[in-house]
């Protein structure tokens, strides 16, 4: 079963885009398909794969950080392709 999950992450501190960068680049390097926008990043995948795969790289921007808010959702299909029709 694919997945798409869209993500914002938020560090709660001063020195807010390192952080950022550092989770984005992770999910860059990964197998899956990343997709990116000034608000939020989106990775697609197997739900098998993706899951465990986001897991980790949320509790090792949750161990870097103090305080940090991630923001998720999650769709049951690959949206990768999506264009509007409108």
């Amino acid at each position: 079963m694919n997945i798409s999950i869209e993500l914002t992450l938020t560090p709660l501190q001063d020195n807010f885009e390192q952080p950022i960068i550092a989770f984005i680049k992770k999910l860059r390097a990964s197998k899956f398909t990343v997709l990116e926008n000034p608000l939020s990043t989106q990775i697609y995948g197997a739900y098998d794969e993706v899951m465990p795969f986001i897991q980790q790289e949320v509790k090792t921007a949750f161990e870097n950080v103090d305080h940090i808010l991630v923001n998720m959702k999650v769709v049951k299909s690959d949206r990768s392709n999506y264009e509007p029709h409108f």
